[in-house]
C-alpha cells in the first residue's frame, strides 16, 4: 500500500493520484474517471499516509484501519458509503471499536468507506504477505549488489618536469586597446 502517492483534495470527492508538480500547484489523475487536472498550491490537499482516525487514547493512522477492513471483508468491497447513519456507525463499531465518537463525525466514515472501495476497486490494497515478500525482495537486492574491489593506486614513474612546469607564470601588461 503505497499511500504517499495518493491524495484527498479538499472539496473534491474521491481520490487522485499525484502524476506531477506544475507551475502554480500540481498535477493529479482521478481514480474515478483518469481524468487529470491542476490543483492549486491553495487547495488543501493531504496524503492518504498522513491521515489518522482518532480513538479515545490515540490516534490510528489510516493504514491500519484499511489494513483492518481488508481482514474483516477479506479483501473484497465493504458498505456503501451512501448508507445510512446507523449503519455507518455499526461499521465503524467493528472495525475500530474504540474510535471517538465526539471527534469522527458520520462524514468522516463516509469518507473512509468510500476510499476503501476505490482502493479494492483498484486494487491498490494489498495483503501483508505480498508486502513483506516484496520488502524482503528489495532487502535480498540490496544485498545482491556486486562488490567492487577498491585496487590499489598504481605508482607513478619518475617523470621529468617540462620546462612550462618549471618557470613560474609570465607576467602580461594588461591591455589598454593602443598599439605601440
Amino acid at each position: 500500500m503505497k499511500l504517499k502517492e495518493i491524495l484527498s483534495i479538499s472539496g473534491r470527492g474521491g481520490l487522485f493520484k499525484f502524476v506531477s508538480q506544475g507551475r502554480n500547484g500540481i498535477i493529479v489523475e482521478s481514480f474515478e474517471d483518469g481524468k487529470r487536472m491542476a490543483v492549486p498550491s491553495s487547495a488543501k490537499v493531504s496524503t492518504l499516509e498522513d491521515i489518522a482516525i482518532f480513538t479515545k487514547t490515540e490516534e490510528v493512522p489510516l493504514a491500519d484501519v484499511l489494513k483492518k477492513i481488508f481482514e474483516k471483508e477479506n479483501g473484497k468491497q465493504t458498505i456503501d458509503f451512501k448508507s445510512s447513519p446507523d449503519e455507518l456507525k455499526a461499521f465503524m463499531e467493528t472495525i475500530l471499536p474504540d474510535y471517538d465518537h465526539e471527534r469522527v463525525y458520520v462524514s468522516d466514515m463516509k469518507k473512509l468507506v468510500m476510499w476503501y472501495n476505490i482502493l479494492i476497486s483498484h486494487d491498490l490494497l494489498k495483503p501483508d504477505e505480498e508486502q513483506e515478500k516484496e520488502s524482503k525482495d528489495k532487502a535480498i537486492a540490496k544485498e545482491k549488489k556486486p562488490v567492487v574491489k577498491q585496487s590499489k593506486p598504481k605508482p607513478v614513474k619518475n617523470v621529468k618536469a617540462s620546462s612550462a612546469a618549471k618557470a613560474p607564470p609570465r607576467a602580461t601588461k594588461p591591455k589598454t586597446g593602443k598599439t605601440d
